[in-house]
Formats: structure tokens, sequence, C-alpha cells
């Protein structure tokens, strides 16, 4: 099989670009930070951050390594299973599930990581930074938190 040619394309976003400069001899270089996020909207979702010399290079290695940090996110009728809270650097993210109908209340990354993951009914709230590469982040940790909860969960009813 041909690498490249069975690829199962993901939707992506671009959640932030940003220019960032180092200072050699010769004066400034500039680059391109972006952050993606990338999902199947069936539970699958993940987040990636990539440098280059474009935008275009950037976002597409941005992509690839979302692609490759990808993490399965159980839900239940549309919404996480249980209230959770998760840190990544100065960014804590609450997750709380909402009934049928109620929607995504959530802003920014957050609303994003949860639109692609396929939640459909979620409340959340951003508490500390504003970066949105960390509360991004920080929203996958609070996922993940989830799908540990239901692996212990079902172990202990075997």
């Amino acid at each position: 099989m041909a690498k490249g040619k069975d690829r199962k394309q993901y939707e992506h976003r671009v959640i932030d670009i940003a220019r960032v400069t180092r200072v050699m001899a010769g004066g400034r270089r500039f680059s391109f930070r972006a952050t993606v996020v990338v999902g199947d909207q069936q539970g699958n979702v993940g987040v990636g951050t990539s440098k280059g010399s474009d935008t275009s290079a950037a976002v597409e290695k941005a992509y690839n390594s979302a692609v490759k940090n990808m993490v399965f996110v159980p839900t239940s009728s549309g919404t996480v299973d249980m209230d959770t809270e998760a840190k990544f650097g100065g960014a804590r993210v609450l997750v709380k599930p909402a009934p049928e109908g109620h929607g995504i209340v959530a802003g920014g990354a957050v609303r994003t990581v949860f639109d692609l993951a396929g939640i459909r009914n979620v409340t959340s709230k951003m508490l500390g930074s504003n970066n949105k590469l960390n509360n991004a982040q920080a929203t996958i940790r609070a996922l993940v938190t989830t799908q540990g909860y239901e692996n212990a969960r079902s172990s202990t009813e075997a």
C-alpha cells in the first residue's frame, strides 16, 4: 500500500497562527507557528502545533502532528459522561455534561475541540489563562480523563 494514498482525511480547523521571531547575527528571522485541531466528529480528536517558514507549511505540519496525537473520547448520547476538570500550563477547563438539545456552551478553542470530537451537548468554562493552545490541550486532557473513568468503571464491573 502506497504511503499517503489511503490516508483518512479529518476535518481540521486552525485555531491560532502566530508570527515568531528569532534574532540572529544578521538580523531577525521570521517563521510562523500554527495550532490546528482535527477530528472526525465521531469521538476522535487531536491538537497539534508546529512551525514553518510560511503559514501553509506550518498548518500542514500542525495537521500531521494533530493526527499523530489523536485520542478517542467516549460519549453517551452526544455529551460527556461526567463532570471533569483538567489543567495544562496556566489554563484550566471545567467540563460538564448537558441534556439533549442544550448545545455547546463553550468559548474559543474549547468549542472547536468539542465540535470536532462530535460532542453536541456540553457546558464548559475556561479558568485561568486565555491562551488558545493551552485551553485546547486542557480540554483534550479533560476528555481523556473521562475515558480513564470509563475504562476503570468497566474493569470493576467485569
